[in-house]
């Protein structure tokens, strides 16, 4: 009796401790969250201001300012060649994605659906190229486009990003395919279509949401890539992480054109996760087929 008693009288007291718990909780979940979207936010929003911001208040930490167009003229005006950088940047990703995704969905599906010698060791090296240090490969390609006479051409930026976004894609790709159940490709050739058939209208379809992930990744990829761009290009065929190095003068960094040259360095890459913002987050949840 008298335990039953000390237990209801110490009842309340334990449901209160576990409500303020869960209250603690849920106020630290909320700061990390709000921590989380400051630090990563912040610095695009301070961009963006400083974008529209006029010179004179561009190392100012004011937001009340009279916003001006003017960064943005500066920044594809003659000065720079602003348009210029911007076009071998397109480019070079759209010719480098152009190659890296039908070869990849290829490959990708021989690995996936044959058997062949030696099958293993091919997925490893593959794989073994994503763990070799960049660095590493900028001395041996700048002397071989030195040899063959490709340095500061796109051509030599498009074939080193292919040795960087096949790999990737191949290996991204062929885990959705082997997620493909192989009694619908059977059904499919039962039915009387071919093997470019089967890929091309059952595969594809099933496998897309893994291909628009590997399109958007490799997109990213060529669209910052800065170190080889760095070390083979001089004039002709500088890309835009390159040339927003340029934007100093007299009076050191510009940092309101380089604000505003950021902006339109991010549109594309903006635009086109926009567009394929669906199935690149199917691609992510899913991971194949249910």
């Amino acid at each position: 009796m008298i335990a039953n008693i000390i237990a209801h009288i110490k009842a309340p007291s334990h449901e209160k401790r576990r409500t303020s718990s869960l209250k603690l909780t849920s106020i630290l979940e909320v700061l990390s969250v709000l921590l989380v979207i400051i630090f990563l936010f912040l610095p695009i929003v301070w961009i963006f201001i400083t974008a529209f911001k006029p010179e004179a208040a561009t190392y100012t930490t004011s937001i009340i300012f009279k916003a001006t167009l003017d960064n943005f003229k500066a920044v594809f005006g003659s000065g720079f060649n602003f348009g210029k950088y911007y076009s071998n940047s397109l480019i070079v990703a759209l010719v480098t994605l152009l190659i890296t995704i039908p070869v990849s969905i290829l490959a990708s599906y021989s690995l996936s659906r044959f058997q062949m010698k030696g099958k293993q060791i091919f997925m490893f090296a593959i794989l073994a190229t994503q763990f070799i240090p960049l660095i590493v490969n900028v001395i041996p390609f700048f002397l071989m486009f030195r040899d063959w006479g490709l340095l500061d051409t796109t051509i030599a930026l498009i074939i080193v990003n292919l040795g960087h976004t096949i790999p990737y894609a191949i290996w991204l790709t062929k885990g959705f395919i082997d997620r493909i159940p192989i009694d619908i490709e059977e059904a499919a050739s039962i039915d009387g279509a071919s093997r470019l058939q089967i890929l091309w209208h059952v595969l594809l379809p099933l496998a897309m949401p893994g291909i628009i992930t590997a399109t958007v990744f490799c997109f990213v990829i060529t669209w910052n890539e800065f170190m080889f761009a760095l070390v083979l290009t001089q004039q002709e065929a500088v890309t835009l992480p390159v040339a927003l190095s340029f934007f100093t003068g007299e009076k050191g960094v510009l940092w309101n054109q380089m604000a505003a040259a950021g902006i339109v360095f991010v549109l594309p890459t903006v635009i086109f996760m926009l567009l394929v913002r669906k199935q690149f987050i199917l691609g992510m949840t899913s991971g194949g087929v249910k």
